[in-house]
């Protein structure tokens, strides 16, 4: 008897870990490392490396088309869209915005950042006519966005000064997130900080964070807000993925005060969160290069739903489909609750 419970309590993990995904389909293999993905028309469109874009038809995944924004191999790890278009933005210098019509898909270059340092790490838009993109900054550290309104891109002037070795991480277009009255922005590396807007006035405030920082390659590396009250943010450190203390953190007052969850006992690195839509916060999908795991109580336990390795980014299509992104494929996931 004692050589078999082990087993069957062994085989009701399983069951029950099989219980939660219903399917889980690779609908598109390339070479291309993937960082950014939007969902429209019922397709999950992508940017990747080698100059690449295009998109996957979620009901019929043979219908798909994958053009070249560009002769030369450009990296994109970002993407956004409005009514009528596209944004995609390479991260090397010279920095180009690439604007993609999303009926014909031709695309043309709207601005340019010929600075050396220029490298952004996020594009976001907080409605159809208003769009903000972060970028590492020059050697003063000043904070360097670029703001997209009516029509037309340019910088934002600003006095907000960034810690010594404190930047941001391009992983999966996600260090930016906004609400009705807020945009934040999330930093890493030796300053893991908060950079809040107030999107009526556009005047920040800064907080400082419990997140585990100090070193280059840690810090929070994606932020998801629900409201303009809670939010989460998650991440970690790229160069010790099973690292994971103080690596997950949520907050109920608008990024003002953050609380520390699950420090040692969640799955790691992770570079994505997207809370699920129409759950105010309570369900969570996270993923990271080594996992993909989901939190049904606001952030506070996680619990890791597959080993699968190699996704960045994610993505929910509907309360329970997600879409994941990463090196060489996008993958579709149907949840069962």
């Amino acid at each position: 008897m004692k050589k078999i419970l082990p087993f069957l309590f062994s085989f009701l993990g399983i069951f029950s870990f099989s219980q939660q995904i219903e399917s889980f389909e690779t609908i598109l293999n390339d070479k291309i490392s993937i960082r950014a993905l939007e969902i429209y028309d019922n397709k999950v469109w992508y940017s990747g490396t080698d100059s690449k874009f295009g998109f996957v038809d979620l009901k019929n995944p043979k219908n798909q088309k994958q053009i070249r924004l560009s002769e030369k191999k450009l990296q994109f790890r970002t993407l956004a869209q409005d009514k009528s278009s596209f944004y995609a933005i390479n991260i090397e210098s010279p920095a180009e915005f690439f604007k993609i019509d999303k009926k014909s898909l031709t695309s043309k270059i709207v601005f340019t950042d010929t600075v050396k340092t220029a490298f952004y790490d996020a594009l976001h838009f907080v409605n159809d006519q208003v769009a903000y993109t972060f970028s590492d900054s020059d050697k003063n550290n000043q904070l360097k966005l670029a703001v997209f309104r009516n029509g037309k891109w340019s910088m934002f002037k600003n006095n907000i000064s960034l810690n010594e070795g404190e930047a941001a991480f391009a992983a999966s277009n996600t260090n930016i997130a906004s609400s009705k009255n807020y945009l934040w922005i999330a930093t890493g590396g030796k300053a893991s900080r908060i950079l809040r807007m107030n999107l009526k006035d556009e005047k920040f405030e800064i907080f400082t964070t419990p997140f585990v920082q100090g070193e280059s390659s840690q810090g929070m590396y994606s932020i998801d807000f629900s409201d303009d009250k809670f939010g989460i943010a998650v991440g970690g450190d790229y160069t010790k993925q099973d690292a994971n203390i103080n690596n997950i953190a949520t907050t109920n007052d608008g990024g003002k005060t953050w609380q520390i969850q699950a420090s040692g006992k969640n799955a790691g690195y992770t570079t994505c969160v997207k809370i699920k839509p129409n759950s105010k916060g309570q369900e969570i999908i996270s993923v990271g290069d080594q996992h993909i795991s989901y939190s049904s109580d606001f952030g506070k336990t996680w619990k890791k739903i597959s080993d699968e390795k190699g996704f960045f980014v994610c993505e929910w299509v509907d309360k329970n489909t997600v879409v994941f992104a990463g090196n060489g494929k996008v993958s579709l996931m149907k949840l069962k609750f």
